[in-house]
């Protein structure tokens, strides 16, 4: 249905590609006036053709291969510019440091560097646009809520999705007009081929036959849920009842999964935690001296299962803030500002990875007495306890207005709803992007 949506990643990585070797193609035509010379072509191909893997890696970590919807649509430009000037230094250090690649001057790399940065920019900006603005699916949307309303404007402002909505039906205003003659006959006039709706919403029931009838002109139905999921990476949580939990979320553990997971997070952590023991006397140094106070900072969250787990972080608040920073925002101190900002505070809680209360992918571990609030509030908070929390999310890399201090209710809302998806679809692959795009995070110093 929406085929170029559930594509493009692959469509991107092919143009990108293109782009690259046309623009490699290009400089030898510049520099020697040669374009398919054989030997001059192989001489290059070989070095550049490794420059190319890692500039791709660079682009999937800066989320030039993520689903382009309205709010990545306009940042592309930006996304594109950080990205190259990342691959211009990669490619400094790899012809200049490297020498047994040391086969281009500066000229050379320059000019490709141009070249390619021109063709991608002209590929993502203006070629790959015009893909999905043909031969659009007149569609009808049937549901409720702020979903309804989010999904609507997505598809229909983005033309990379060939699909279209011509109209809307509010289930919650269903009574006060005539489906058969406001709707059914309008879609036979639009040419409506293709009707999402929710239809786990009881309040569908009485137009349930008169769409059944429409399965004999060819009209096609699909789950609002499952479009909307597929296109924010998140799930609706107005459109989900006890039904939907049942059957999408399972306590029951993926055993081959969660061995290879436990692996890799004993791996990586034991790594990765030895490495960052270098750092641990001058940041311990730099804490004392500021104002004498503790250099750790441990506070009680809630592990899987609804089990109290005990983090460690490095201090970067002040003392007297250290007890309850729940209700105010906590005074960060001078050190603080800095370690938080290259994430140095984060890295004794890799010991808690190891200790096997975290993990180094799930949803962030949450402070009891907020949990209780939420759980309170906002139905089926305490799912997100079924699994293993960890040190980097879906929702830390994904959510753009996370709460930061004291309860936010409205913006944890949201959050559960990216950390179900993960819950849901959780698997190596996911694991592998998220830790990815962490790493793109950590290098920008954006995310929670």
């Amino acid at each position: 249905m929406i085929s170029l949506h559930k594509k493009e990643p692959f469509i991107l990585l092919l143009g990108d590609i293109i782009a690259l070797y046309l623009g490699l193609g290009l400089m030898l035509l510049l520099r020697y006036a040669k374009f398919l010379n054989k030997e001059l072509w192989e001489l290059h191909a070989t070095s550049f053709s490794i420059l190319f893997v890692v500039w791709i890696g660079v682009f999937f970590i800066a989320g030039l291969y993520e689903k382009h919807t309205l709010f990545l649509k306009s940042r592309i430009g930006g996304i594109i510019l950080n990205a190259q000037i990342a691959n211009s230094l990669i490619a400094v250090l790899f012809f200049y440091f490297i020498p047994y690649f040391g086969i281009a001057p500066k000229t050379n790399l320059f000019i490709d560097l141009a070249i390619s940065f021109s063709l991608i920019l002209v590929w993502r900006m203006v070629v790959f646009p015009s893909f999905g603005s043909r031969n659009r699916e007149r569609a009808i949307l049937i549901g409720v809520g702020d979903e309804m309303r989010e999904l609507k404007n997505e598809v229909n402002n983005n033309s990379r999705y060939n699909l279209t909505f011509t109209s809307t039906v509010d289930l919650d205003a269903l009574q006060s007009f005539d489906f058969k003659g406001e709707i059914l006959d309008r879609m036979y006039v639009d040419g409506v081929s293709i009707v999402a709706a929710d239809f786990r919403n009881e309040k569908i029931e009485p137009i349930l036959q008169p769409l059944y009838n429409l399965l004999f002109s060819r009209v096609r139905f699909i789950d609002m849920h499952r479009l909307y999921e597929d296109i924010f990476d998140r799930i609706p949580l107005s459109l989900v009842k006890y039904s939907w939990f049942l059957e999408h979320i399972s306590n029951a553990t993926k055993k081959g999964y969660d061995f290879l997971k436990r692996l890799m997070d004993i791996l990586l952590a034991f790594i990765l935690g030895v490495l960052s023991l270098t750092l641990y006397p001058f940041v311990m140094l730099a804490i004392k001296l500021e104002d004498g106070g503790p250099i750790f900072f441990s506070q009680d969250r809630l592990g899987k299962g609804n089990e109290l787990i005990k983090i460690v972080k490095f201090r970067s608040l002040e003392v007297h803030h250290n007890a309850n920073g729940v209700a105010t925002e906590p005074k960060v101190t001078g050190v603080g500002k800095i370690i938080r900002k290259i994430r140095i505070d984060e890295l004794p809680q890799l010991w808690n990875v190891l200790k096997g209360d975290l993990s180094l992918i799930g949803p962030r571990p949450e402070i009891p007495v907020l949990a209780a609030q939420y759980e309170k509030e906002i139905p089926y908070y305490n799912v997100r306890h079924l699994i293993k929390p960890g040190l980097s999310g879906w929702a830390q890399l994904y959510q753009t207005n996370a709460p930061r201090w004291g309860t936010g209710v409205d913006q944890t809302r949201i959050k559960l709803s990216y950390d179900l998806y993960y819950i849901k679809n959780r698997s190596l692959m996911l694991d592998l992007k998220i830790g990815l795009r962490t790493i793109k995070t950590l290098l920008s110093r954006e995310g929670v």
